[in-house]
């Protein structure tokens, strides 16, 4: 089984460009998960950006730190093939993992979110993976760690080495070159990368960042134009055991 998985689509342009590569890979794909929290302007996703994503053929989409970015979330939230931060107030709507049957093989797909130099309010994530690996059964797990410390995510990746098929780290909008399997059996890279505009600063308009660091006004983001990259991973599993066998970083430019 051949597992691909995207790092967080920013605005229009990511989505169009996930679109278009996906249909070309789309053959060769079991599985596909998506992180979208950006997808609506950088902030958010929308209905309409939702339905788009489902039709093209993703399974699974995940959601970060911008989850409740726009209002449109709260329509489809609840459905079973998008998820939030599992590590959230049990208050909110949504859930944290979902299950999901393909190939006859019961995959699970967790969302996590880091505590280290994140802004929104969240339980401990690693006692929270302790509590749905409990009780969750399944014959290949897969978590999306949205955070933004490397520590943090490596740490992730010793405490349940062994225990997931696939971990791997969003939110940066940069992919790192440190993919690999452990001996445990766990395939990981600390970050997907971004699917967004290419000349930009992690997907938002160069010149807007400038002010914003240069002058530490408060300049509202705005999201970057022009030609789009693609990164992710392609994580093959072995479909007798369900270990990882060979991870595949993706950068289509």
């Amino acid at each position: 089984m051949k597992i691909l998985a995207i790092g967080d689509i920013v605005g229009h342009t990511g989505l169009k460009k996930f679109e278009n590569e996906f249909n070309k890979l789309k053959n060769e794909i079991d599985f596909c998960i998506v992180n979208a929290e950006n997808a609506a302007d950088g902030f958010g996703l929308l209905e309409q950006q939702y339905n788009s994503l489902i039709n093209a053929g993703v399974d699974v989409i995940t959601m970060g730190d911008h989850t409740w970015g726009k209002k449109d979330i709260f329509k489809f939230i609840n459905n079973n093939n998008i998820i939030r931060a599992a590590n959230l107030s049990n208050q909110v709507p949504g859930k944290g993992y979902t299950v999901i049957e393909k190939n006859g093989k019961k995959i699970c797909v967790i969302s996590l979110i880091g505590r280290t130099f994140m802004s929104v309010l969240s339980n401990n994530p690693f006692e929270c993976i302790d509590n749905v690996l409990n009780k969750v059964k399944a014959d290949i797990y897969i978590v999306d760690f949205h955070a933004e410390a490397t520590a943090e995510k490596i740490a992730m990746s010793r405490y349940i080495d062994g225990r997931v098929t696939i971990l791997y780290g969003t939110h940066t909008h940069v992919q790192t070159a440190d993919e690999t399997i452990s001996e445990k059996g766990t395939a990981y890279i600390t970050d997907l990368g971004m699917t967004g505009p290419k000349n930009s600063v992690i997907g938002m308009d160069i010149e807007t960042s400038f002010k914003r660091f240069v002058t530490s006004i408060p300049e509202r983001y705005k999201l970057a134009e022009g030609d789009a990259k693609m990164n992710g991973c392609i994580f093959e599993i072995n479909d007798e055991n369900c270990r990882p066998i060979n991870v595949k970083r993706i950068i289509i430019e």
